[in-house]
């Protein structure tokens, strides 16, 4: 069982809540909160009970020191904003400024410590180093709030090892994670129609073998779909391609069922993502150009596919759609999602931010999950160290 913050009592004691503030970030400034909006109902719902409130994260991928350009400076300033109160940012994780700061530390108060991944230990796969960074963390608190569900894939000493050694719960995050992937997994409405796309392919193949035999139809686009042209004979030209992953998407063509798997017909290319772009046949794509987007011939039919369903999972966006000329494909898939009556999971930080970009509300959707690799791990069964240290 996993209790939640509302078990625990958080007045006048110091609550560390590893959240998940992985947010893209340009030029010092954050592009997209929604990482951090989620964080807000568990931070706010424990400072407004008079906890004492250390907040730590990640950002990117520093290589186990620090690094300016990952520094969580930025996301401390937009997390002030949006609670309305003063975030102070420790200029280490468990050293003399973050001790500092947490001995200062009232109730209604915040401090979010510098990048957990500035420490070469929190990714550690040595148990006892790990281990030892997580009794540095432990010791600057009374309490553990998992909240970070975007990592609790991860045997990290923030996310596993800690909440060996406190008392811990569930942030409201996690727990609404939990209750809505939960849904993909068991007692499922049919038709039960995935959409896969995206540029980060290798998590997706990971969990593909697992949706054949829960899904009743998978669209593939974006990245995704590349491989997969490949193993059935065609060129892909310039587009993003990892040339190992052709055998694998040749054995998923062979173990579906016909018709299971829909790839695209037809797709924008150019040149550069600078272009316009062209519409061409998916299987006639320029040896010069790149394919940025499903096209509007694939739109129609994937849109057709979902507005029946009655339960989808969509991880990863149709093409580049920061660009106009590349955002079509991801916006008719959001605009059949919202047009048909399924319980829908956005899944994975970029499909959230996509849907953000292109205007669509959170909340028109059944849930918006904030983790990639995390749901795709959680729907195919897998123990997620992070959810299982918080198993009592």
């Amino acid at each position: 069982m996993m209790k939640t913050i509302d078990n625990l009592a958080v007045a006048d004691k110091r609550v560390l809540v590893r959240a998940d503030l992985n947010v893209p970030l340009e030029g010092g400034r954050v592009t997209d909160d929604g990482r951090i909006q989620a964080a807000l109902p568990t931070l706010n719902t424990l400072l407004d009970r008079g906890a004492e409130v250390i907040v730590c994260s990640h950002l990117g991928r520093p290589k186990g020191a620090p690094d300016p350009k990952y520094s969580l400076a930025p996301v401390a300033g937009r997390l002030g904003d949006m609670l309305g109160r003063r975030v102070r940012l420790a200029a280490d994780t468990v050293g003399p400024s973050a001790r500092a700061a947490v001995s200062e530390l009232r109730p209604g108060g915040v401090v979010m410590l510098e990048n957990l991944r500035f420490n070469a230990a929190e990714t550690s796969k040595d148990d006892v180093q790990r281990g030892l960074f997580a009794d540095q963390l432990a010791e600057l608190a009374d309490q553990y709030v998992s909240d970070g569900f975007g990592a609790v894939h991860r045997k990290h000493a923030s996310v596993y090892d800690v909440a060996l050694r406190l008392p811990h719960a569930a942030g409201y995050l996690v727990k609404a994670e939990v209750d809505a992937l939960g849904r993909l997994t068991a007692n499922i409405r049919r038709p039960y129609v995935v959409a896969l796309g995206g540029a980060k392919v290798a998590d997706k193949f990971d969990a593909f073998g697992s949706l054949i035999t829960a899904a009743d139809r998978i669209l593939v686009g974006g990245a995704m779909a590349f491989p997969f042209l490949v193993a059935r004979g065609d060129k892909v030209g310039t587009s993003l391609l990892e040339a190992s992953q052709v055998a694998a998407a040749a054995d998923l063509l062979e173990r579906a069922a016909p018709g299971q798997i829909e790839l695209p017909s037809d797709v924008v290319v150019a040149a550069e993502p600078g272009g316009s772009g062209t519409v061409v046949p998916a299987n006639a794509i320029p040896s010069d150009q790149m394919a940025l987007d499903i096209g509007p011939q694939t739109a129609m039919r994937f849109a057709a596919a979902l507005f029946p369903a009655q339960t989808v999972f969509w991880n990863g966006p149709m093409g580049m759609f920061e660009r106009e000329p590349y955002a079509g494909g991801t916006l008719a898939v959001a605009q059949a999602l919202l047009d048909g009556e399924a319980f829908t999971v956005v899944g994975g930080g970029d499909t959230g931010a996509a849907i953000r970009a292109l205007g669509f509300a959170e909340d028109a959707f059944g849930y918006v999950s904030t983790g990639g690799g995390a749901s795709l791990e959680f729907i195919q069964g897998k123990t997620l160290p992070g959810l299982a240290a918080l198993e009592e």
